[in-house]
């Protein structure tokens, strides 16, 4: 008892000189423990006659001082045998017997061990508390914190704690110079988000819009240069980041920051999102309004949404939350009950331009964010395969099935570009003829999977490995009685776009 209660400055002594842990010691262990401790303290006092008082003195002190100041004082003898009763009657009520009959008492045995002999002596916790390091000490302290939370609690704070370290804030400006001849300019905010690191290498993913300030063709400052400012947990300041890449039609960009200016780097652990359920929990971490690392929960409501990306292209098999997502979360990590990313908060359903949460948000998939991110890191932004070809819109090709009274379930060739493993491979465009089209070549299949429109196409071969062969079932001039099946290697979609310059 004397230990726990005023040898706190032996115990930092035992501390700085202690060796390291050779006994684990479970929270519960301790927390019966320093039980036991106290039911002897306690009892220490009460033969003492300190509980009355200590009782006496805590009633009084929940009355205010002002009002105890104003109570009017009675005369030197009612004091005298008012104190007299309430003390005989308080000590008869506590201890139920005279005070001299309970002092002779003998004093309860110190605690050998816990209940069932499970347990350690006192003198053996104090030796192994004092071979505790501070950090050591440090975490049991927090633990015996936690066990007053319930469960789903304690494995809220516990992701929340591993995840928001990895958690950025975004700020993006416009560098604007004054005076081509001078090095002063002038920055405006142009847009503000999350983001969270991907590797140790510094790399920090967030949405496309929120470095350009909007989707492709909206966005503000035109070709203005930008500056992107990142702030994550431990740094004083925000860190200049530089642009690797970028995917609008994914809604997707990836940063850099000098990984020795932020020590340590702890990049999210990165989960699946082809196995999950609707229902299961979610928690989504950002800085809604400039509020940063703000944690919200909720529940996966739906999943295979298809949203409008940033690039003007569907992000198919997007996850739908009921988590709160407001102006700020965009780019932040959607995480599943161990703290894995399962998606990238990029949307929010805002009917009537409210611009807030209605409990509608949407998420890019952790397996398409996975599949991006790694090509932009090892190629670079435009470096998607391609197979070089120009499909016909959907909405057209839908309009001549009406009129031919046929169904044309697949992706029409349109044009192809010079040059591309399209036109090595053989495959015939759309030709505009005096009286009409001549159709071309119509894709109705890669690697086995149906196209039934053209995103299917294009999800297809993008998907596709990095120099790896896929195979095209081909209905030729749209004939269903011409069906083939070609072998054919896509290359980065940049590599056409220099190709078709030259």
């Amino acid at each position: 008892a004397r230990f726990f209660a005023g040898s706190f400055g032996e115990l930092q002594e035992a501390l700085d000189q202690s060796t390291p842990l050779l006994l684990t010691l479970t929270c519960k262990m301790i927390r019966r423990s320093l039980l036991i401790l106290t039911r002897a303290c306690a009892t220490q006092a009460f033969i003492n006659g300190g509980v009355a008082r200590r009782s006496v003195k805590r009633h009084a002190s929940t009355m205010p001082l002002p009002a105890a100041a104003q109570l009017p004082r009675l005369p030197a003898v009612a004091r005298k045998a008012a104190l007299r009763g309430s003390f005989s009657h308080s000590m008869r009520h506590v201890s139920v017997m005279p005070l001299q009959a309970a002092a002779q008492l003998p004093r309860s045995p110190a605690p050998v061990a816990f209940d069932g002999g499970d347990g350690l002596p006192a003198d053996k916790i104090k030796d192994v508390l004092s071979e505790l390091s501070a950090e050591q000490l440090k975490d049991l302290l927090e633990q015996l914190q936690l066990n007053g939370l319930a469960h789903n609690e304690k494995s809220r704070v516990d992701v929340f704690e591993r995840a928001s370290p990895s958690v950025a804030h975004i700020q993006t400006t416009l560098v604007q110079k004054m005076d081509p001849f001078s090095q002063h300019a002038n920055e405006y905010p142009l847009g503000a988000g999350s983001g969270f690191v991907w590797d140790t290498d510094g790399h920090i993913i967030t949405n496309f819009h929120v470095v350009n300030g909007g989707p492709v063709g909206a966005g503000r400052g035109g070709s203005l240069p930008r500056r992107v400012k990142v702030k994550l947990p431990g740094c004083e300041e925000h860190l200049d980041a530089t642009l690797v890449g970028t995917e609008p039609d994914k809604d997707l960009a990836v940063l850099k920051v000098d990984p020795s200016q932020v020590k340590p780097l702890r990049p999210l652990e990165i989960g699946t999102s082809a196995d999950l359920k609707v229902g299961q929990n979610v928690l989504a971490i950002g800085n809604p309004f400039g509020l940063d690392w703000t944690l919200t929960t909720g529940i996966v409501s739906a999943l295979g949404r298809d949203i409008e990306g940033a690039g003007g292209r569907p992000i198919k098999d997007c996850v739908q939350t009921d988590a709160a997502i407001n102006p700020g979360n965009s780019g932040g990590p959607l995480l599943d009950s161990h703290g894995r990313l399962i998606g990238v908060n990029t949307m929010i359903y805002a009917p009537g331009g409210i611009g807030a949460n209605v409990g509608i948000g949407f998420a890019v998939p952790a397996d398409t964010v996975k599949r991006v991110v790694n090509q932009i890191i090892q190629f670079g932004s435009n470096a998607r395969p391609s197979i070089g070809v120009s499909v016909l819109p959907d909405q057209t090709r839908k309009q001549y099935s009406r009129s031919l009274g046929r169904e044309l379930d697949g992706a029409i060739v349109a044009e192809v570009v010079p040059g591309s493993p399209a036109q090595e491979l053989g495959l015939v465009p759309m030709q505009r003829q005096y009286r009409g089209v001549l159709f071309g070549d119509m894709i109705i299949a890669v690697n086995g999977r149906s196209v039934n429109e053209n995103e299917d196409l294009l999800c297809a071969v993008e998907e596709a490995e990095q120099d790896a062969p896929i195979t095209l079932t081909v209905m030729r001039n749209c004939e269903p009685s011409r069906v083939e099946e070609l072998q054919i290697t896509p290359v980065q979609r940049k590599s056409l776009v220099k190709a078709q310059r030259r």
